[in-house]
């Protein structure tokens, strides 16, 4: 057995035995998890490629013809809104030699492959034209098309299923809905959108998006003074999801505009939420913080991150200030998260008891997902 090998075993058998143990027994894993490569190996192959994964916000494509380009595990994606207003994600791979089809962002009703001229429609996906083609015995233009992936829109959000084997999301879901329901974060208006790489493992930043065990020490100038540690409260989750509510120090202002469904509760806290594996979100009062990740090495996560709101401009001066105040704490938390990635690669370290359910019981649930999906328990190879 090789060392790689070895390593990914001993997490598989380590998430195995923390399934069996209590929430009040819960514990950080080994520093492997978040830097072994054969281990994001398994994690591409039966967690990315078989869940529903978050690739963004459906805003990102309002109207028809919008197109953007992305990637997960490795896999090229075209995501645009056809001519029929329905949102599609197609490979982004030409049916010829392999070359994208498409790149970046735009408006188009076609995509042309700039190696040989390949043609594609955003209907179907189906290739249109296909230069000297003609001159091929047997080539037929109806069996080139982009091939096509199933997708699902929740609450404004695009999932897309890789597989095409996962149940609904949806209905895994129905637990959250009224959790959100008054916030109508659906009909919150999409407002900006960005793209960058931390040098930390996706797990570590979803893990720290979704505890307020850090919001008092790493944010003390920014997240503190509004939603301190103290304060925050676990949401009961499933296997779909976990939640915790930042409420807010009594001394905050009102966080406006909102919706007037929202209740006086409401108004006085956000609700952080991981949808698993990808998406955590937050929902405070006015606006909805997005944070899609998707892996890129086992030391590097790549992120694509935005808000929607109730404002309806994006130069609005409140869009602005949230979005000060979003920078200044990603930066934080971006600096202890580069850290500690190369911390993690000493050999003294094996793994800490987690703080209480309220404070880092969101991370135990991330934990028990993942060895629902990876322990040594589990047959990989259904």
């Amino acid at each position: 057995m090789n060392i790689q090998t070895n390593v990914v075993e001993r997490l598989r058998n380590e998430l195995a035995r923390l399934k069996s143990l209590p929430a009040s027994e819960a514990v950080s894993m080994p520093p492997e998890y978040y830097t072994s490569e054969a281990f994001l190996a398994l994690e591409k192959d039966h967690v990315f490629r078989k869940d529903w994964v978050c690739l963004g916000h459906e805003g990102e494509v309002a109207k028809p013809g919008d197109f953007y380009t992305t990637e997960i595990v490795d896999e090229q994606l075209l995501v645009t809104r056809n001519q029929d207003g329905e949102v599609k994600v197609y490979s982004n791979v030409c049916r010829h030699r392999g070359n994208m089809v498409a790149e970046g962002r735009g408006n188009a009703g076609r995509f042309t492959c700039k190696y040989h001229g390949w043609t594609y429609t955003a209907k179907d996906g189906q290739l249109l034209g296909a230069p000297l083609m003609d001159q091929v015995p047997g080539f037929d233009k109806k069996q080139c098309s982009l091939p096509s992936f199933k997708t699902e829109i929740w609450n404004g959000f695009l999932f897309v299923n890789l597989s095409g084997d996962a149940p609904p999301l949806a209905p895994q879901l129905a637990e959250m809905e009224p959790l959100i329901r008054n916030y109508h974060i659906d009909e919150r208006n999409f407002l900006f959108t960005t793209d960058d790489i931390w040098q930390t493992n996706w797990k570590s930043l979803c893990e720290n998006f979704m505890e307020g065990y850090h919001l008092s020490a790493t944010h003390a100038k920014t997240l503190h003074p509004i939603t301190p540690t103290a304060l925050c409260e676990k949401i009961p989750g499933n296997d779909a999801f976990t939640g915790y509510k930042a409420h807010y120090n009594p001394s905050t202002p009102e966080r406006g505009p909102f919706h007037p469904d929202l209740t006086k509760e409401e108004q006085r806290f956000s609700g952080l939420y991981c949808i698993y594996p990808n998406l955590v979100f937050s929902v405070a009062p006015h606006f909805t913080l997005f944070l899609c990740l998707r892996p890129a090495g086992a030391g590097a996560v790549a992120l694509r991150w935005g808000i929607a709101g109730v404002l309806t401009d994006p130069d609005d001066p409140g869009v602005h200030s949230y979005l000060k105040l979003c920078n200044e704490f990603n930066a934080e938390d971006r600096a202890k998260l580069e850290t500690m990635q190369r911390a993690m690669k000493t050999r003294y370290f094996s793994g800490g008891r987690l703080a209480g359910d309220h404070y880092e019981g969101t991370i135990w649930d991330i934990t028990q997902y993942i060895a629902r999906k990876l322990g040594g328990d589990v047959n990989l190879q259904d």
